[in-house]
């Protein structure tokens, strides 16, 4: 008898894993986890014990099933017989009534308000045909109103709902989410649900082997009749195993797959595949890997990845991981762990095997049968096929000739494409498909929907693109906690911290965790030393965080996101700072807020020695301008290292007030010598504002 894991055997003999443990106690075993192995002594006294109660549940169902067959097929010729009676009486009755319910139907038409849903977004021949009156009766109907307007022109909805009135109807103006309401509330038959291949994002730290791991995947799952080789076309492809099940991988960064996504509302992966590589050990990306994965709840695989090298130490791997909360199953935690080489392709059947196993257990099901509904992965503007984008089905099957739309755009899918480049006729749940046939180019994130027809689809993109123009999307403000725990709607303060060393960092997460209340508990999502990255602000976006900087800076491109996304960014430089502001904070009573504002930034290009004066730094204007006596600081890799004073601004031999962007300079800061050729000098200048709770 060969061996089987603890989990097939409970679903062979359909028993709990405890109820075995139980068994395997009772004769002197130690208890295993699911995944764990049986041993031959240990199936035998399994299967003995079970195997009695199994027949005999067996021939009971088996007799109980017989009996009701029996009812149903008695029942069934019983109900035939009433129905044939019935039908023939109904037909006669129906006859009768259909010839006074015609006469009633025509008083009542007379009679009563005639009422109509009419779209946000509606031209006037749409109006025309809803009112069923001539075009050009509307537009007589607008010019009374002082509006010129054209056949196809777009008419508002408060207009429209006028004129409908003048013609006798109780008209109602149909919002965006009772349209989506209304696409979305098909029901999801039990009978229908069937399984769905995982889809899994991997993860790690750089040159961890994340890609040659999922190269050597790819290459070991394609089909023997496939010729040609590997053509990777989507951002998103789809293995089968030996045993004929399959996986979608994302061919993404984890970190931009899990944050960009996310912060658009969309939940795509259910596991994450964690690379760490044996001999290296975990790294900070690691980390912010391990953070992300946990801040959205997925469960993780730990990859250790290139155990062929000499120097490959896994245990080591396990180790550090423990001590962030992973912790292998070995050792009594739930974290299943694979030793790996992605060069060799040692294990890569075993890690799939794991993912499959960790799908049996988190029970992923779809209906195939419903309209299809699925999340866009990602889009580009080709020259030939024009819109372009990738899409993981979630729910339904997507055909071709299907009517959509995805986000603030519609379409009909004229052609969908696999992983390979071959065309499909249709694309079942977790199925990654490029699409050609947008209008536009949708958004990352955004969910597709079929509908029925392309005026729906036309009139529910230009109600959400008006929507969009008119609605801008905040993060979340410190200034506005206390009002929200007011109004009971935050429960936990989500926080971002960057800072300059590990000392400074475990302070901060330490202070913020004795600050949690019974209202509100503050948790910390991420923390890394470092500078602050786009990544941070995504995720920030994604969790609706604030991001905490403790002499730590954003470069230009950082900022231009924060400003974009609408996120809280606050730098400090004391401790103590931190603490009151997110206290004060919490109790409503922030002070006016010292907002500060980047006047412009300049790159050390040069450095010269003078005397009686000490380091000059030549610099190159990058933004904004350069201000004498304003403020400063010095940032190196990200990280302040000086703040205080512009001392003085020269140009060529003269003293100049300051210096706009594309111009070279010389900069003394007050009191400071320490300069290095590429380090940024940030002028700045500290204004007061009230906090606006």
């Amino acid at each position: 008898m060969s061996k089987k894991r603890m989990q097939e055997v409970a679903k062979e003999l359909n028993v709990s894993v405890k109820e075995i443990n139980n068994v395997l106690s009772e004769w002197g075993f130690k208890k295993k986890s699911n995944f764990a192995y049986l041993s031959e002594e240990e199936l035998n006294i399994v299967y003995e014990t079970f195997q009695d109660r199994v027949k005999v549940e067996k021939e009971k169902e088996e007799k109980k099933a017989e009996e009701r067959e029996k009812k149903e097929e008695t029942a069934v010729a019983v109900k035939e017989e009433q129905r044939e009676k019935q039908e023939i009486k109904e037909e006669k009755r129906e006859v009768k009534e259909e010839k006074k319910e015609k006469k009633v139907e025509k008083k009542k038409e007379e009679e009563e308000i005639k009422i109509l849903t009419i779209p946000e977004v509606i031209t006037v021949r749409e109006l025309a045909e809803m009112l069923d009156v001539s075009p050009n009766d509307i537009i007589a109907k607008l010019l009374k109103r002082g509006i010129l307007a054209t056949i196809n022109q777009g008419v508002d909805p408060n207009v429209a709902v006028e004129i409908a009135e003048e013609y006798g109807y109780l008209a109602e103006v149909k919002k965006e989410e009772e349209e989506k309401e209304e696409i979305e509330k098909e029901e999801t038959t039990p009978e229908n649900l069937q399984h769905r291949p995982p889809i899994v994002v991997i993860m790690g730290h750089v040159d961890h082997g994340k890609t040659t791991l999922l190269d050597t995947i790819r290459r070991s799952r394609i089909a023997e009749k496939e010729k040609g080789g590997i053509t990777q076309h989507i951002g998103a492809y789809m293995v089968e195993t030996s045993d004929g099940k399959k996986i979608t991988f994302l061919d993404t960064p984890g970190h931009e797959a899990f944050t960009s996504l996310r912060a658009r509302g969309a939940k795509v992966t259910d596991i994450a595949v964690l690379v760490v590589a044996a001999d290296d050990g975990v790294m900070p990306q690691t980390i912010e890997a391990i953070n992300h994965a946990k801040a959205f709840n997925v469960p993780i695989i730990v990859a250790v990845n290139k155990i062929d090298k000499p120097n490959a130490d896994p245990m080591k791997v396990r180790r550090e991981l423990s001590e962030h909360g992973l912790i292998p199953e070995d050792w009594g935690g739930d974290t299943i762990f694979v030793d790996v080489s992605a060069k060799t392709g040692q294990n890569i059947e075993q890690l799939l095997e794991m993912i499959l196993l960790l799908a049996d257990i988190l029970e992923l099901k779809a209906d195939p049968t419903k309209k299809a509904k699925g999340t866009v992965i990602e889009s580009k503007l080709d020259r030939h096929k024009g819109p372009v984008a990738t899409v993981i089905v979630q729910e339904g099957t997507l055909r071709v000739g299907d009517i959509f739309v995805a986000g603030a755009t519609y379409g009909r899918v004229r052609a969908m494409f696999n992983d390979r480049g071959e065309r499909l006729k249709e694309a079942s749940p977790s199925t990654p498909v490029e699409i050609l046939g947008f209008e536009d180019l949708p958004d990352p994130g955004d969910t597709l929907l079929v509908v029925e027809s392309e005026k729906k689809a036309r009139q529910i993109a230009e109600q959400r693109r008006e929507k969009k123009e008119q609605k801008v999307v905040t993060g979340f403000k410190l200034e506005e906690l206390f009002k929200k725990i007011q109004e009971g709607d935050i429960k936990e303060l989500n926080v971002i911290i960057k800072a300059d060393t590990i000392g400074s960092l475990e302070a901060i997460k330490k202070s913020l965790g004795e600050l949690s209340t019974e209202k509100v508990n503050i948790r910390v999502i991420h923390g890394a030393v470092g500078g602050i990255s786009e990544n941070d602000v995504m995720l920030a976006k994604a969790t609706n965080a604030i991001i905490i900087g403790f002499n730590t800076r954003p470069d230009p491109k950082v900022r231009e996101v924060l400003e974009r996304e609408k996120v809280d960014l606050r730098l400090y430089s004391v401790i103590y700072q931190v603490i009151d502001d997110i206290k004060k904070a919490m109790e409503g009573l922030l002070e006016p807020v010292e907002k500060e504002v980047l006047l412009g930034s300049a790159e050390v290009r040069a450095t010269f020695k003078i005397k009686g004066a000490g380091t000059v730094a030549g610099c190159y204007v990058l933004d904004g301008k350069i201000v004498r006596n304003a403020k400063a600081r010095l940032v190196r890799d990200g990280v302040v290292i000086y703040d205080g004073e512009i001392e003085n601004v020269r140009r060529y031999k003269e003293d100049v007030q300051e210096v706009a962007k594309g111009y070279e300079c010389g900069v003394k800061l007050k009191n400071f010598n320490d300069i290095k050729v590429g380090d940024i000098i940030e002028c700045y200048e500290v204004k007061l504002e009230k906090p606006s709770l």
